[in-house]
């Protein structure tokens, strides 16, 4: 069987963009419609949208673990707010631990501007720093 993390890494490879790959991986697990999900995370590939900022595969990550936490049943909007941040602040820490930086213009120049090597290792790294958080092993 397929790892999560093999399967966003292969989405990426066959024309996802980075924070596409990662979202839509999860999407049987978070009950979404993978299209609903490319179509959130499109804007936000290559450094959101293409801007070298953020990376695409740390806010796939961001959204899919926030998607996962959020309890959004409309009677304390701030229910889960605390608990989210904490662990989007602990994915970050675990990415930049492998990953020296968050942002897409650096990752780049770190990977000597080999996207296809450095966003597809990218990619897979966050899917599996996910799945941690999705089997609360962190």
């Amino acid at each position: 069987m397929e790892m999560k993390s093999e399967r966003a890494a292969n989405k990426y490879l066959e024309g996802y963009n980075c924070s596409q790959a990662v979202f839509c991986t999860f999407c049987e697990e978070l009950g979404m419609k993978e299209e609903d999900a490319f179509k959130i995370a499109e804007g936000f590939g290559s450094g959101m949208g293409a801007l070298g900022d953020t990376c695409g595969a740390v806010t796939g990550m961001f959204m899919t673990i926030s998607y996962a936490n959020s309890n959004s049943d409309g009677e304390d909007l701030k229910a889960t707010r605390k608990d989210t941040y904490a662990k989007i602040r602990k994915s970050a820490q675990l990415f930049q631990e492998e990953h020296c930086s968050l942002y897409c213009r650096e990752l780049l120049k770190e990977k000597r501007g080999n996207k296809t090597e450095g966003c597809a290792k990218c990619v897979k790294d966050a899917a599996r720093i996910v799945e941690k958080f999705l089997n609360e092993e962190v």
